[in-house]
């Protein structure tokens, strides 16, 4: 379950010292430490379950969202999360894995984001289409078709069929929300590859 301090030291309203009974907890491994003032109870919680309370508001996306969607093949280790209006990426390397964030457009943020819920805990990760068009946004613009598929197939490494599996229509709609031209050019490949099917 994640704490922060101040949840912690409501529950200590007895205690004359908050912070030394906080940093006991600390020391005898009943809380562990996330980032100031954010602890878990259980050293085995995933870290993508904790992705959104570590900096925010933020969801998954990016290369980790695309390997649990099978769209990559590689394991990817860092929870990778998108942001708004942030004007700088963040990283933390905490004892529950490393997670990164970075900004997309404001427009596109609200935009295919999944709430999904395992036991006590929720989180939110892009759709699959979302997930692509966040990362190819991060990349340099693209000229044609041709270095679309070669940077989708070959640097990125995405599955073809999972890939054909998208929903167009939804990139369709997104493409109009990044000003990246990237996007725009995904959105009309993958509604020609569809059309030719």
């Amino acid at each position: 379950m994640i704490i922060t301090s101040r949840m912690f030291k409501e529950k200590l309203k007895k205690y004359a010292n908050k912070n030394t009974k906080l940093a006991r907890e600390v020391k005898n491994g009943k809380l562990i430490k996330i980032i100031n003032g954010l602890y878990e109870t259980d050293p085995n919680t995933p870290g993508y379950l904790l992705a959104g309370s570590i900096y925010g508001p933020s969801y998954i996306s990016f290369e980790y969202a695309l390997a649990c969607y099978g769209l990559i093949p590689e394991r990817v280790y860092t929870v990778t999360c998108a942001t708004f209006a942030k004007r700088k990426k963040k990283c933390y390397v905490t004892n529950f894995g490393t997670f990164t964030y970075r900004d997309i457009p404001s427009k596109a943020y609200p935009e295919e984001i999944i709430l999904k819920v395992e036991e006590n805990y929720s989180y939110q990760i892009a759709s699959p289409e979302k997930a692509l068009c966040d990362k190819l946004y991060t990349l340099s613009p693209l000229a044609n078709y041709a270095n679309l598929e070669y940077m989708l197939f070959n640097d990125l490494r995405i599955d073809e069929e999972e890939f054909e599996n998208l929903d167009s229509t939804k990139i369709e709609l997104l493409s109009h929300l990044y000003h990246s031209t990237n996007v725009v050019l995904l959105a009309k490949y993958l509604k020609r590859i569809k059309r030719n099917k």
